[in-house]
């Protein structure tokens, strides 16, 4: 909150500066501070943290992106769609350490509040039909599945799709994994002589 305050500071006096050089005749410096109080403006919109955040995760660096993700302190001060890609990255990066009831708490979140971009969407549907192929519902793995695969326009979740989808043929149902964990439980112990 005190960044937004200083923020909201510094871009009043960005303002009150570019209204004074034109109330004085200084055009050059006018112009000059025009553009200034424009990118301090578009701080508002972008958190610059997520966009570091981002720039990390596409050269591969997780563990920036995350130090980036953690120092976002309260994203729900942030427009719906920023919001959106806080939680989606943090699920994202978090995967791990969160493990998969919550992981996939928050990719449902970042869907409902809205990811811009039709890949984006399709890096989260694909990563939630891993979490459902993992835990045993192979039904709506397969439906999360198709439904990134629309939404992959461009092609390049291609391999990863086809490989998710080989997986799935090998993933057991839920009942199957039932099965399995009640017969290891009652497997006979060989006796002692």
């Amino acid at each position: 909150m005190i960044r937004f305050i200083i923020r909201c500071l510094i871009a009043a006096f960005a303002l009150f500066l570019t209204v004074y050089s034109f109330g004085t005749g200084h055009w050059g410096w006018g112009i000059v501070m025009i553009f200034v109080t424009a990118i301090i403006g578009m701080t508002f919109f972008r958190d610059e943290r997520m966009i570091l955040a981002l720039n990390q995760m596409r050269v591969g660096n997780h563990e920036k992106a995350a130090m980036h993700m953690n120092k976002i302190t309260h994203p729900q001060f942030l427009p719906a769609k920023q919001h959106a890609y806080v939680v989606y990255l943090q699920a994202v990066l978090g995967t791990q350490e969160n493990g998969f009831v919550k992981t996939e708490q928050m990719l449902r979140k970042a869907l409902t509040l809205g990811l811009r971009t039709k890949q984006d969407q399709g890096v989260a549907k694909m990563h939630l039909a891993g979490i459902c192929a993992q835990t045993g519902r192979k039904a709506e793995a397969t439906t999360l599945l198709s439904e990134a695969k629309k939404l992959d326009t461009d092609g390049v979740l291609k391999d990863q799709i086809k490989q998710m989808q080989g997986q799935l043929v090998q993933v057991a149902s839920k009942n199957q994994m039932r099965m399995a964990q009640m017969t290891r439980g009652r497997q006979k112990t060989p006796r002692s002589r």
